[in-house]
């Protein structure tokens, strides 16, 4: 699974000229579902994503320190599986995304794991498989890319560095 998150002021999801889901301040998070994601990727993402200490702490002066959560604010989920594109050429090859029908089921069970994780009337989500205009004004702008199969391997580095010092 793949997530572009996107710290934002304000971000909404647009569909046949009608607004189906808006926030002010928190998360966009574009999601592209690989056709080998299990379970384990979605708690990955989710934790993920709920964790990333990307807004400050007004308190303490600290730029990099607080997560959505802390901060009581929201996320917002948009399916893009586009973000599994590979150029065969100037074409884009998308074989290697979840298929439509698998996806659906599987999007929809990501949505409710950040729900659950987190708290239901802050987190919103786009129409799945509709064609969306996503806006969105970038506060920063920050933008990080997570893939759950290259979870972060920090720990094992520091430790192998702490090792060897």
């Amino acid at each position: 699974m793949r997530a572009v998150v996107q710290r934002v002021v304000s971000a909404s999801v647009e569909v046949e000229g009608r607004v189906v889901s808006e926030i002010g301040p928190g998360l966009l998070v574009l999601v592209g579902l690989h056709e080998s994601d299990v379970d384990a990727d979605a708690d990955y993402i989710c934790r993920k994503v709920l964790n990333m200490r990307l807004f400050p702490n007004e308190k303490s002066g600290k730029t990099w320190d607080q997560n959505v959560m802390q901060k009581g604010l929201s996320v917002l989920l948009v399916s893009q599986f586009t973000l599994y594109g590979i150029l065969k050429g100037n074409k884009p090859d998308f074989h290697v995304a979840m298929s439509p029908d698998r996806a659906k089921v599987f999007y929809e069970s990501l949505v409710n794991r950040f729900k659950k994780s987190y708290t239901p009337d802050v987190v919103k989500d786009g129409i799945f498989g509709a064609m969306m205009k996503v806006n969105l004004v970038n506060d920063g702008p920050v933008t990080m890319q997570l893939d759950s199969s290259q979870p972060s391997n920090s720990k094992t580095s520091n430790d192998a560095n702490n090792k060897t010092q």
